[in-house]
């Protein structure tokens, strides 16, 4: 029942911003808000990554891949956790993770306008986590605002985001975790309660539930990136 409740919420939320994305193209009151508080970097892009000029691998599943649907990006997952030295089971299972809410670019632009600090792409990461873990690598030429257009991009960067977790994990953490199981409650909650709970701290109800429901998607990730490994 919570998850049915959960699922007409966001489809109601979904036809307000169309609403208000509507608004905003014809003159609404909405119109003005899309350049006002929201950083000119780039984000999580579209509906599938680009096999062409961004260099991105193409989905795997489907000739028009779906954001909500994690299993279609299985390849460019396993190529990016590969380059970035994670476990490609462990990206997949974080897509699943962040598939709760609609990733279809035009909603997560429109969302921004009513929510400026919201996290975006298929992979659901915030503008100041997308512009620390770009610094330095390929895509540091490419804004957080890209990430709602660009999968393959958005993929990358959490790939990246994991890599630059587990390189302050300490070699030997007394909390019970596993790696991959740290550095998921990292990638919901930030490195500081990763640390924490690397050294015993319980994990609050929400990096709880996260923990859980990584757990529930672990065996349905392993099986979608097999066939690429």
């Amino acid at each position: 029942m919570a998850e049915q409740q959960r699922r007409w919420g966001w489809l109601a939320l979904v036809a307000a911003v169309v609403v208000i994305g509507w608004a905003a193209q014809h003159g609404g009151h909405g119109s003005g808000a899309s350049g006002t508080t929201v950083a000119a970097s780039a984000g999580p892009s579209g509906t599938r990554p680009s096999p062409g000029g961004s260099g991105h691998p193409a989905p795997s599943a489907s000739a028009s891949p779906d954001q909500n649907v994690p299993s279609d990006f299985a390849a460019p997952v396993v190529e990016y956790a590969r380059q970035a030295g994670i476990d490609p089971q462990l990206l997949m299972a974080i897509l699943y993770n962040e598939s709760y809410k609609p990733h279809d670019p035009a909603f997560q632009k429109a969302w921004l306008r009513l929510k400026p600090g919201a996290a975006l792409g298929i992979a659901n990461m915030h503008e100041a986590a997308y512009d620390e873990t770009r610094t330095g690598r390929g895509f540091a030429d490419r804004g957080w605002l890209d990430l709602a257009d660009d999968p393959g991009l958005a993929i990358e960067a959490a790939a990246w985001y994991l890599h630059d977790l587990a390189a302050q994990l300490p070699a030997h953490p007394s909390g019970g975790y596993t790696e991959d199981q740290l550095l998921a409650m990292g990638y919901n909650a930030g490195a500081s309660n990763m640390l924490a709970f690397a050294r015993g701290v319980t994990p609050g109800s929400l990096s709880q539930t996260y923990l859980d429901t990584l757990r529930q998607n672990w065996d349905t990730a392993g099986q979608v990136v097999k066939p690429y490994l």
